[in-house]
């Protein structure tokens, strides 16, 4: 018969009538004369007495074993080597389907009267010294009850098929948001798949645990570092010098730019003046780069001049220039006024082309730089240049602006491109508490060529320009704290760069941190809406918890009710005075499966996640222990002597470990 309560959470009765079972057992057999027994019927009753009192006992035994389940905190940890993992399915932990049971049982364990029951006695605190990972100082915190009122969980796994529609896993801070990290990348590298992660903050303990992984798998050759705050064991990156149209060079800088108000205005011309020295570089067989840049935003005039002399040698129709540049007169007084202010050598060729009618786009458009007044067009592109000193600025500028002639300069240099062509593993730490809009910046363009990039393998699949068949590769990209990213350039990296074998997984703290990041409540859902799979840690705001309650369905939750009455009577004829009437009622409510406040008291490393299409799953998560992982690197200095020795050359920073180990406190 089924019943509307389970009623779990209740005293155990049934010890009381086990114990009475086995009682009688021991006197049947002890003194079976006394019951009029002969044998073996004494036996039989004996045994069915124990039967008895087995099964009232483990049922007895069930009702406290669900009770100390709701009480006892768990911490969950596993050996790095010890993670499972497969080539069809992510492991996320330990847990069970969540459904309108469990938020009965969660419904009646925070009753008032129950709470006597969650205390637990003498015999309950002794039946749990015997259950496993019971640690009521675990320091995991949170309501214990939110994942006791299931006591049989299981391995949850995740398709790999739905990890192209993306992750995002929401999560306050220290409750378990990187460590989650560390064991989905872990997963990722074991697969072979390409692993790109994203650290703002610059996590230590994620960049070790990234190092540690790759080494495990054997593909310790395949791993790169790119660390703003540590340049000199850190590889090399040009954020916009790969791309599949020259515009893009324009947009990944301009993009940086504000864009409302007035600053619109300025922000499209400085995108303009960015494409033409874009074009001329790359015209006079120059990669851009922040350098570059930075040089001839300042002043435009030798790049002119070289690509005026470059253009003028090749044009059929201005053989022997110089020599008429030469006999050129030019009266500066008739020149329009931005011209008057501009040097001799760059007013000389432009009114050289001018006077005998030649044209090339890119010559027009830098000729066109020079109308305006230099101090006008100072003006124009002011909002350009303090970015440009930021991403030019001390030692980071080699990172940036990598020149690929050193051969002093021992430090890597990669692209996107070759990562994902040759199966790399790339850690991206971009320092965000030393300066949040250089890390931003870097960021963004990163997100942006990444972007660019999945346009190539759409249209040319992978390993194009490479000898044979490259077998596409998965492209995990993990980016944690990416509200610190985010931009316009995130957006079309979500939705449409699926396709190319992208599965991006972010972490961030809060939604309105992305809303406050991004600007505009509407593109905040339009990336929301891109998450496909969503995994919810402890959060603060209840805002963030609607993100995934309001996905749920509502239930039925019922309880019951005491209801008392009596009644009397006036009449003589009746024989009795009075009638009392004392029953239960069992009322229906309705309310949401998880009500935000439920997410609030998430102890550490447990988490609510949709995945499969909506379905709501429970799960602890392992907390990866490095104290017992033997190939967790000591320290960054460590990771910094171990690939500078991968490219056979001599440390010639001896005295860098030790100040590095000294300014970070590791």
């Amino acid at each position: 018969m089924a019943y509307p309560l389970e009623a779990r959470l209740r005293p155990a009765v049934e010890l009381g009538a086990a114990s009475v079972s086995t009682l009688s057992a021991a006197l049947v057999l002890l003194s079976p004369e006394f019951f009029l027994l002969a044998a073996p019927w004494d036996l039989a009753l004996a045994s069915a007495l124990l039967s008895h009192a087995a099964w009232r006992g483990a049922a007895g035994l069930r009702t406290l074993r669900y009770r100390a389940n709701l009480r006892r905190r768990q911490r969950y940890e596993l050996d790095s080597a010890a993670i499972p993992w497969s080539m069809a399915q992510l492991f996320l932990g330990r847990g069970f389907r969540w459904d309108q049971r469990h938020t009965q049982r969660l419904y009646e364990a925070r009753l008032p009267v129950n709470r006597h029951l969650l205390q637990g006695g003498p015999f309950t605190r002794a039946l749990s010294a015997f259950m496993p990972a019971v640690d009521a100082a675990a320091g995991v915190g949170g309501d214990p009850a939110i994942h006791g009122v299931e006591p049989h969980e299981t391995e949850i796994w995740m398709d790999l098929e739905d990890r192209v529609g993306h992750t995002l896993v929401l999560g306050t801070t220290r409750v378990g948001k990187t460590r989650l990290a560390e064991l989905l990348i872990a997963q990722d590298i074991r697969r072979g798949e390409v692993v790109i992660v994203f650290d703002p903050k610059g996590d230590i303990d994620l960049l070790r645990r990234v190092f540690a992984e790759a080494e495990r798998a054997g593909r310790g050759g395949e791993f790169f570092m790119f660390h703003l705050g540590h340049p000199e064991i850190s590889a090399r990156y040009n954020p916009v010098g790969s791309f599949s149209r020259i515009t893009e060079v324009a947009t990944r800088i301009a993009g940086q730019l504000p864009s409302e108000g007035q600053s619109a205005a300025f922000k499209e011309f400085v995108w303009r003046f960015v494409n033409v020295m874009a074009r001329a570089l790359v015209a006079l067989g120059r990669k851009p780069d922040y350098q570059e840049i930075n040089r001839y935003a300042s002043d435009v005039e030798p790049l002119l001049i070289d690509y005026f002399e470059y253009w003028l040698d090749r044009e059929p129709s201005a053989a022997g220039w110089r020599d008429d540049l030469k006999a050129l007169s030019i009266d500066k007084k008739n020149l329009d006024k931005g011209l008057q202010s501009r040097g001799a050598r760059a007013v000389s060729v432009v009114e050289y082309a001018r006077r005998n009618k030649l044209y090339d786009p890119i010559a027009h458009a830098l000729a066109s730089t020079l109308n305006y007044e230099k101090s006008h067009f100072d003006k124009l592109v002011a909002s350009l240049l303090p970015l440009m000193e930021k991403l030019t600025t001390g030692r980071t500028a080699a990172l940036l602006s990598p020149e690929l002639d050193d051969p002093t300069d021992w430090r890597p240099v990669f692209d996107w491109t070759s990562v994902i062509n040759l199966g790399g593993i790339v850690y991206v730490g971009l320092d965000a508490l030393s300066d949040y809009e250089v890390a931003g910046a870097v960021g963004n363009s990163m997100f942006a060529d990444l972007t660019s990039v999945a346009g190539g393998l759409y249209k040319f699949g992978a390993g194009r320009g490479l000898p044979g068949v490259v077998t596409p590769r998965r492209i995990a990209i993990h980016a944690d704290e990416f509200n610190e990213l985010i931009g316009d350039e995130f957006i079309p990296l979500l939705n449409k760069a699926g396709g190319a074998g992208y599965q991006v997984t972010a972490y961030t703290q809060t939604w309105s941190d992305v809303e406050a990041r991004i600007g505009s409540p509407a593109k905040a859902g339009q990336i929301a809406g891109n998450f496909n799979t969503l995994i919810m840690l402890r959060v603060k705001e209840v805002a963030t918890a609607e993100l995934l309650t309001s996905q749920l369905p509502e239930v039925h939750v019922v309880s019951t009710v005491v209801s008392s009455s009596v009644s009397d009577t006036n009449d003589p004829a009746e024989f009795a005075d009075f009638a009392s009437r004392n029953e239960d009622r069992i009322a229906p409510e309705t309310v949401r499966m998880l009500e935000p406040t439920d997410l609030v008291q998430l102890p550490k490393g447990e988490a609510f996640a949709l995945l499969h299409g909506g379905q709501l799953h429970k799960i602890r998560m392992p907390l990866p222990s490095a104290s017992s992982d033997l190939l967790m690197p000591a320290s960054l200095a460590a990771i910094g002597e171990t690939l500078r020795a991968r490219l056979d050359g001599p440390w010639d920073q001896p005295d860098y470990a030790s100040d590095l180990d000294d300014s970070r406190g590791i």
